[in-house]
C-alpha cells in the first residue's frame, strides 16, 4: 500500500512553521505590542482557488484548536534568546479567528489578517501551508511519498555526480520549504532524508516542529516583514532599515545575526549597514536579484569597513536549486562563507506537479494613538 503524503489535519502542531515567525513575535513582544497590522493573501499566478474555499476555511478554523505541550515549551527554553517572558506569553498564546477572513471578492479567493501584529504573525505560515496542500490533495490525490523520495535522490545523484568530495563537504545546504510544501507530509519525509542521506552537508530547517523531531536547531532570524514594519513605523523611509537593524541589535545583543538587504534596493542597505551593524551582525541574506553580483557587492563592503569576509556568512534563499546553489559556491568559494537555504524545488518538487506560486502582502500597518504605550 503506497503511503499517503496528506492528512486530515493539514497543521497539527504550533510549531509547523518556520523560526524566523518565533524570532520576530518576540521582539513585536517586547517592542510594539499594540502595533495592528493588515496582511491580505495573494496568489501571483491567479489560479482559480475557489472551489477549496470550504477546505481552507475548514483548516484554517481548526487552527484554533492548537496550543504548546509543556514539551514542546521545554525544549524552546533550551534556546537561550527566548526570554522567559516570550515563552510564557507563547505558552497562553491561541490563534483568534476574529483576525482572519476568508471569502470570494472580485472572482478570486481572498484571505485577509487584520489586528494586533502580535498576534495575527503566527497565522502566514501555516495559512500558506493549508493553500498549498489543499490545492494539491484535489489536484494531486495520487501523489505518494516514494514519488517525492525518488525525485530527491535524484537530486541527491546529480549533486554527487557534479560535485567534489571536498566542495561536498563544504556545501551547506538547509530546508527553508514550509510554506509552499507539497504536503507536511512530503516536508517531513524530504527532512528526515536530508538529514541521513544528503551527500553535502544538511545544516537543519526552518521548521521548529521538524528541527525538534530531528533533533537539530531550527534556522532563521528576521523576515522582510520586519524590515517593512518598520518603513510604516517611522516617519522617514530613508531611516527605516536604520531603525530595524537597531531594534533587531537590542533584542538579540548580537545573536540572530543574519539581515536581510533589499526591501528597498541594495545599495540602499549597505548605505546604512555601517562599521557598527557590520561588526555585530555575522552576514546577510540574499532573497532577490542576481545572486553573485549581489554577493560581489557585499564582499567588497566589508573589505571597505576593514572586515575580514571570511569571518562573515551570506545566506542564498532566492529560488534556489542544488545545481544553482553549487554555481554560486563555486563563484565565491573561499572568498567568503555561504549557506543556501532551499524551499519549494526540496518540498515542491514532483514530477508533474506545478507548485503554488502564493504570498502574503502587506496591506497597511498602524501604530498606537498618541498617548497608548509602544513599549
Amino acid at each position: 500500500m503506497s503511503e499517503s503524503v496528506f492528512a486530515d489535519s493539514i497543521v497539527q502542531n504550533l510549531l509547523d512553521t518556520d523560526f524566523y515567525k518565533l524570532t520576530m513575535m518576540q521582539a513585536v513582544l517586547h517592542n510594539y505590542p499594540n502595533v495592528e497590522v493588515e496582511w491580505e493573501f495573494r496568489c501571483r499566478n491567479h489560479e482559480d482557488l475557489r472551489p477549496y474555499l470550504n477546505d481552507i476555511r475548514l483548516q484554517i478554523e481548526r487552527l484554533a484548536e492548537l496550543s504548546l505541550s509543556a514539551d514542546q515549551l521545554s525544549s524552546l527554553e533550551r534556546i537561550s534568546f527566548l526570554k522567559p517572558d516570550f515563552l510564557r506569553f507563547l505558552g497562553l498564546f491561541r490563534f483568534n479567528l476574529r483576525y482572519i477572513h476568508t471569502g470570494v471578492e472580485d472572482g478570486e479567493l481572498f484571505i485577509r489578517l487584520r489586528g494586533p501584529w502580535l498576534h495575527v504573525i503566527l497565522f502566514e505560515v501555516p495559512m500558506l501551508a493549508i493553500v498549498s496542500e489543499v490545492r494539491n490533495r484535489a489536484r494531486y490525490p495520487h501523489i505518494t511519498l516514494e514519488t517525492a523520495r525518488e525525485q530527491l535522490y535524484r537530486k541527491f545523484d546529480w549533486l554527487s555526480a557534479n560535485a567534489s568530495l571536498e566542495e561536498l563537504s563544504e556545501l551547506q545546504v538547509a530546508d527553508f520549504g514550509t510554506r509552499r510544501r507539497f504536503s507536511y507530509g512530503v516536508q517531513e519525509e524530504v527532512v528526515n532524508v536530508l538529514k541521513h542521506d544528503f551527500p553535502g552537508r544538511f545544516v537543519g530547517t526552518s521548521n521548529v516542529h521538524l528541527a525538534r523531531k530531528i533533533d537539530m536547531k531550527p534556522l532563521g532570524t528576521m523576515a522582510h516583514e520586519w524590515i517593512m514594519a518598520h518603513q510604516q513605523l517611522g516617519p522617514r523611509l530613508i531611516d527605516s532599515q536604520i531603525a530595524a537593524l537597531d531594534c533587531w541589535v537590542r533584542e538579540y545583543r548580537g545573536l540572530l545575526g543574519i539581515a536581510l538587504t533589499d526591501c528597498i534596493t541594495t545599495d540602499a542597505f549597505l548605505g546604512d549597514f555601517d562599521l557598527y551593524f557590520a561588526k555585530l551582525f555575522d552576514g546577510l541574506r540574499h532573497d532577490s536579484g542576481d545572486p553573485v553580483q549581489w554577493a560581489e557587492k557585499a564582499i567588497a563592503h566589508y573589505h571597505k569597513l576593514g572586515i575580514d569576509p571570511l569571518s562573515k556568512t551570506l545566506v542564498f534563499s532566492d529560488s534556489l536549486t542544488l545545481p544553482r546553489s553549487l554555481e554560486i559556491f563555486r563563484a565565491l568559494r573561499g572568498r567568503i562563507n555561504v549557506s543556501f537555504g532551499i524551499g519549494t524545488n526540496l518540498t515542491c518538487d514532483i514530477p508533474g506537479v506545478e507548485p503554488m506560486s502564493i504570498v502574503r502582502k502587506n496591506d497597511g500597518l498602524q501604530r498606537p494613538a498618541r498617548g497608548e504605550d509602544l513599549r
